[in-house]
């Protein structure tokens, strides 16, 4: 059983006994919680226990991402969360949202501001438990880490022994340090504890690691405290405990022997969760069921968070896979991060939150604000997107030749998106592509011939072959394979996910070499400057196509695109990357948020590998149902 799959299970199975109260723990009710105003505050790990400005202090927190979230819904989303009784954010930074080519940094755009998603924390009077990577999990792109670092075949990654992941890491800490250390507790700011690294006992071995990225966050004025999240079991067989720092156990419960490895450093349950992720092929959307796990914390007063409050959306192409460590059973995420968290995808209580609130608002004295309302929404006819353009018009040139097919990583320097393999062939035969990821389709002389795929999922297999008829003529047959690429595994030790093709393609068992190869990055860019396909067209029979609707609005709201009339491929809104469908499910549906949306006109975008009739998007208020 995987790790994560554990997790899932340990923490929705209710607790057969009582944990026991560790000892210096207080149930006591303050009289007035402590909220960040701005003054210097002293946060530290007391005997077994958090104290804030050296009395006792419960951490309630609730995990969100500000990458997830669109900008404008920041502070909704962190007033939902307080009006459900915590007292604490937690908040992942995602380094390859950040820095997406070396060097190459950006703090401002889209949902980038992490700094203002702090500040706001602040100003609604909530705490902070930061949790900066490098490598995060979080079911993100490469759990966080940059695909560039892919681009080397010899480096390896979450290690001090490679000095070029290490500079790497040192580049990201010296841009994202100065910015966090004014944020501490004891500067003035809501950040309470900063974890270092995260699950790395499940991966690695390597103390040492750790106590180098904990000098390396000190070096830029964070001084901590510190923590690390790890499984209990993992960290017992790998002796990776920083000392010093706080043990949080994310998803076991037996705090009596976690406290014989942390001694006197408090051990909480850094993540709890209340629901869980889904992967494209599942059979629905993975649910939960916290609220015994919950009501013995607040029994015991233990320090927890809740893994995730609010999950938000995997919008673009930021969304992660996992897969085994010898990189089968390969199963990407869906676009929704709804994750069965207690506020759904587009900021609504669920019943789930209602409970918890009643729990959390019965173990506290103070009062605890109304839930604000959820974000307006909207609502349009059916409409039919109509084929515009033709990804086969609009190959990226020139076009490179090369001897054999490789990672996009390191032929392209390419993070995500697609590419196209061209060749002509003298003979039919069985082409195998056995190392192509993630999905591919294969065209003889413009004709769809079948899909390649490495996921394995009910009415889908994995299938590497594809029969290629013989040429109708002497001149030989072309030979197409439009390769789409699902996010890098994220978790466990297949962190090395080369996309694209990264093995021999052959065709009766020999190697066929000398392509033609076309990066095709589908990014903003690229989707802004596609022409209109011309009507009569031969492309307009040829599955690879964009098709287009226009949707009117009187005023903008919240909605999701029902596409489960379409096959799989990508959505962008007024030319933003909304993120991807598939018909295998379980979601059909894409949260698109308003700020999205505008007032009079609006544009509809659709890349679907497979069809090529008009087809129509509808309109609905929830994620399912």
């Amino acid at each position: 059983m995987q790790r994560r799959d554990f997790l899932r299970f340990a923490l929705l199975t209710p607790l057969a006994a009582a944990i026991p109260l560790a000892e210096g723990a207080t149930s006591a009710k303050p009289a007035v919680e402590p909220r960040p105003d701005g003054r210097a505050r002293r946060f530290e790990l007391g005997r077994r226990e958090f104290l804030l400005d050296g009395a006792p202090f419960q951490i309630r927190s609730g995990e969100m991402h500000p990458a997830r979230i669109p900008a404008e819904y920041w502070q909704h989303r962190i007033r939902m969360a307080k009006a459900m009784g915590l007292n604490t954010i937690a908040v992942c930074l995602m380094w390859n949202y950040f820095e997406s080519e070396p060097g190459e940094f950006d703090f401002t755009t889209e949902r980038r501001d992490f700094v203002r998603f702090i500040h706001l924390c602040q100003q609604e009077g909530m705490w902070v438990y930061l949790r900066p990577g490098p490598y995060v999990c979080a079911e993100w792109d490469l759990g966080g880490l940059p695909a560039y670092l892919l681009r080397d075949p010899s480096i390896r990654v979450r290690t001090k022994d490679d000095a070029r992941y290490m500079a790497a890491v040192q580049r990201y800490m010296s841009a994202v340090g100065p910015k966090l250390a004014p944020l501490m507790a004891s500067q003035g700011g809501p950040v309470l504890m900063v974890q270092i690294e995260n699950e790395y006992a499940s991966f690695g071995h390597d103390l040492d690691y750790l106590l180098r990225l904990r000098t390396m966050w000190q070096a830029q004025g964070i001084e901590g405290p510190f923590s690390i999240a790890d499984g209990l079991a993992e960290i017992q067989k790998t002796h990776t405990y920083v000392p010093g720092a706080a043990l949080g156990l994310d998803g076991d419960m037996d705090f009596a022997a976690a406290q014989t490895i942390a001694g006197d450093a408090p051990v909480w349950e850094s993540e709890g969760y209340p629901g869980w992720l889904t992967h494209w092929g599942d059979i629905t959307f993975q649910s939960g069921q916290y609220a015994p796990t919950l009501r013995r914390l607040l029994a015991e007063g233990r320090s927890f968070n809740m893994y995730v409050v609010h999950g938000g959306t995997n919008f673009g192409f930021t969304a992660g896979a996992n897969a085994r460590d010898d990189y089968a059973d390969f199963e990407p995420v869906i676009t929704s991060y709804d994750y069965g968290a207690p506020i759904n995808e587009r900021g609504e209580p669920t019943a789930d939150y209602r409970t918890f609130r009643a729990l959390i608002t019965a173990h506290v004295s103070h009062p605890v604000p109304d839930p604000p309302p959820a974000p307006p929404t909207t609502h349009f006819d059916d409409v039919i997107a109509r084929p515009y353009a033709s990804v086969w018009d609009n190959l990226p040139l020139p076009a490179r030749m090369v001897k054999k097919p490789d990672s996009n990583e390191i032929l392209f320097a390419q993070n995500s998106g697609m590419v196209v393999y061209r060749k002509t062939l003298l003979n039919g035969g069985m082409l195998n592509m056995e190392g192509l990821r993630d999905y591919g389709t294969v065209f003889s002389d413009g004709k769809y011939l079948d899909y390649v795929s490495r996921v394995n999922k009910p009415g889908l297999h994995v299938k590497h072959y594809v029969d290629i008829p013989p040429p109708a003529n002497g001149a030989g047959t072309i030979v197409d394979i439009l390769v789409d690429s699902f996010g890098h595994v994220g978790y466990g030790q297949a962190m090395y996910d080369f996309k694209g093709i990264v093995g021999a393609v052959t065709l009766d068992g020999e190697e066929l070499q000398d392509w033609q190869a076309h990066s095709l990055l589908i990014d903003e860019a690229y989707v802004a400057g596609l022409p209109p396909m011309l009507s009569d067209s031969p492309s307009a029979l040829r599955p690879g196509l964009f098709f287009k609707a226009i949707v009117t609005l009187d005023k903008p709201g919240d909605c999701y695109l029902d596409m489960s009339d379409w096959d799989k491929g990508y959505v962008w809104v007024n030319g933003k990357l909304l993120g991807r469908y598939w018909r295998i499910g379980p979601q059909q549906r894409l949260y698109c948020p308003a700020p999205w949306l505008s007032r009079g006109r609006n544009e509809l975008l659709v890349f679907d590998m497979h069809r090529v009739a008009p087809t129509t998007i509808r309109c609905n208020d929830r994620l399912q149902g």
